[in-house]
């Protein structure tokens, strides 16, 4: 019991997955802060003024490298891995069934019969 969040599941090739809409949500637990300081990789998109600016300092994004989760479209953002940073612009087709099962927009989402 005396173990970090997640500090078993790591050691077993466990995975966590965190997904928020509010970055100062996430790192308002100091449980769920060390889950975020231990990941191996954040896959970052669009964020909002003040979320950018506590994400700016704590992982050492630049000016630059921030214009990819400001105002940003779908599909781009940031890709972080150890200490890279990768922006990214995805522009996946959307005339295939793969897009059609993983869109999370309303209007294109398939009915399931």
């Amino acid at each position: 019991m005396g173990e970090s969040p997640g500090g078993t599941d790591k050691k077993l090739s466990g995975n966590h997955k965190q997904i928020t809409q509010n970055v100062k949500d996430l790192l308002s637990s100091a449980e769920i802060e060390n889950i975020f300081e231990n990941s191996d990789y954040i896959y970052m998109l669009n964020q909002a003024q003040g979320d950018r600016e506590i994400l700016a300092k704590r992982l050492g994004i630049s000016p630059q490298q921030l214009s990819y989760v400001t105002q940003s479209g779908a599909g781009e953002g940031l890709l972080f891995y150890g200490n890279t940073i990768i922006p990214f612009i995805d522009r996946f087709p959307k005339d295939t069934k793969l897009y059609q099962l993983m869109t999370t927009k309303p209007e294109e989402m398939i009915q399931n019969e």
